[in-house]
This record gives C-alpha cells, structure tokens and sequence, in this order.
C-alpha cells in the first residue's frame, strides 16, 4: 500500500514531501547501538515503500550510525526518487571539519551526494563566512544538491546567505502545537523566524512535531474534540496543523509500520479554518 503524498515546492521546482521520516534516536542515542539495527532498517525500507520519500539524518545523529542504517535501508530503492537530508555537527564548521564531514556523511550513507546538507546548529565561534565557503565548494563538486540550516534565528540566516553563492533553501527548527507556549524563543519563531522563511521562500521542516509524544494521546481538550469530529488521531490533527501552513513540513520518527500509516493519515485533508484557530488558542 503506498499513500498519495502532499508536496510542498523547495526551489527550481522541487518537491519535497509534506511528511518525512526523520532518524534521531535511531541506531542509539549519542552512541552508537546496533542492537535493533535489523528493526530499524525494515522500517525505513517500510516508510519509503508507503511513499515516504523524504529521509531526514545527521552525523550527530548516534555517532554516525544513524546515517549508515538510512545507507543500508536505501540501497534496495532507487535513489534518484529519495530525497536524503543530513546535517554537519555545529564543532565541523571549519572550512576543512566540513568538508570532512560531508565526505564522512556520504560514506555512510553509500550514496555519492546528499539532497539537503544542514548546518545542525549555529556556532558563534567559528566565522559563518568560512562555513558558507565550504556549503559553496561541496554544492559546486555536486556532493550536495542543496544548502540550509537549522536552528537559525533571522539574524543567523541573514548573516549566513550574504557569506554563500548558493540560496539557503530550509531552516529545521523545532515547532509544534506545544512548542508555541515555550517563550521568548518560541515567540520570535511565530512572529519573526517563521514569517521570514515564508516571505523568502525558505522552507520550514518541524522538527520533534509531536513533541515527544505528548501530541499522540488524549489529555488536551481541544485535540480530543477535533480528533473526534475528523475520526483522526491526535497525532493526525496536530501533523496536519502543521502541514496546513504555508512552506511547512515536518519530520516524524517512526519505527513501526502502525505509526508510519499513521503519520501518512495527517495528509489529504485539511483542517478548516475555524479549527486551526481553535488549535492557536488553545496552545498559546
């Protein structure tokens, strides 16, 4: 069974699926743990057979290995219908740890170029201007497609395009129903770092969308009430909360085949409008 996905437009016309299959904690946690290698290769294999085409990693991500369950998983598919994000550690910004990383990423990966390349988080201490070089030079030897970042305020992303030759096409931040009551931070993501991406053509890729958890089991009214209405899970109306949202999509972990349907059932529908706004005033 494969589902009809939503697409939403990155640049020059590509599509990136509106739910992606994201990897932390998959192969350990910080460290690598091959003791459930097996398990999580079947349910990246299972994901992208349902249509999950979108594959979200990091070489932070247990000390590489995540990246190398995602390179075992896919060699079975074609690549060219896989669209692959990895992400260089904030201490490998320097213009040669980068480069290195990125060649890193690729081996484990066993592919020869990565789809989106991310900074992981902003480092103050290394010149932004040497990191944006070496985004420059692996986009030109085509080890990567295209460049972004994650974790980035305005400032951070305006600073970090004037230094590339490339467009910064996404920013991975961490955004939910229950991320939007987390203060300062979560404000300026709604009123500023959001509005920007949007008005720049930069999309947005919700990390941690279901925070934790939290989002999946009944306890917040206004959730259970629009879970009942639909006939979907509390998971599905907050995802599709998200993906309603222009240049937002989000990255989910899932391991079991009953959680990737799941996750896939928050698409080919939409919340109405008076219900989105029920959702903002009951998260606040």
């Amino acid at each position: 069974m494969k589902f009809q996905l939503e697409f939403k437009i990155l640049t020059d016309n590509i599509k990136i699926p509106a739910v992606g299959l994201g990897t932390w904690r998959v192969g350990g946690d910080i460290e690598a743990d091959t003791t459930h290698d097996t398990e999580y290769i079947h349910a990246i294999k299972m994901a992208i057979e349902l249509g999950i085409t979108h594959i979200d990693t990091a070489e932070m991500y247990s000390c590489g290995h995540a990246e190398e369950l995602v390179g075992e998983a896919i060699r079975a598919f074609d690549r060219k219908k896989l669209f692959i994000t990895s992400k260089v550690s904030p201490e490998h910004l320097k213009y040669n740890d980068l480069i290195k990383s990125a060649e890193g990423s690729l081996k484990r990966l066993q592919t020869n170029y990565i789809d989106l390349y991310l900074i992981h988080l902003p480092n103050p201490d290394i010149a932004i201007q040497e990191t944006m070089q070496a985004m420059d030079y692996l986009v030109a030897r085509k080890l990567i497609r295209y460049i972004g970042v994650s974790n980035f305020s305005v400032e951070q992303l305006q600073e970090a395009q004037k230094y590339t030759r490339n467009k910064i096409v996404a920013n991975q931040i961490e955004y939910s129903l229950l991320a939007r009551n987390k203060g300062k931070v979560t404000n300026d993501m709604e009123s500023r770092i959001i509005p920007y991406c949007q008005e720049n053509d930069i999309l947005v890729i919700a990390w941690r969308p279901l925070a934790k958890g939290e989002l999946s089991k009944p306890g917040f009214k206004v959730l259970d009430e629009l879970a009942g209405k639909y006939l979907k899970t509390q998971s599905q109306i907050a995802l599709n909360w998200l993906i309603s949202k222009k240049g937002i999509v989000v990255v989910t972990k899932a391991s079991k085949i009953e959680h990737l349907k799941e996750n896939l059932g928050a698409i080919g529908w939409k919340l109405s409008q008076e219900d989105i706004e029920r959702l903002n005033k009951g998260f606040t």
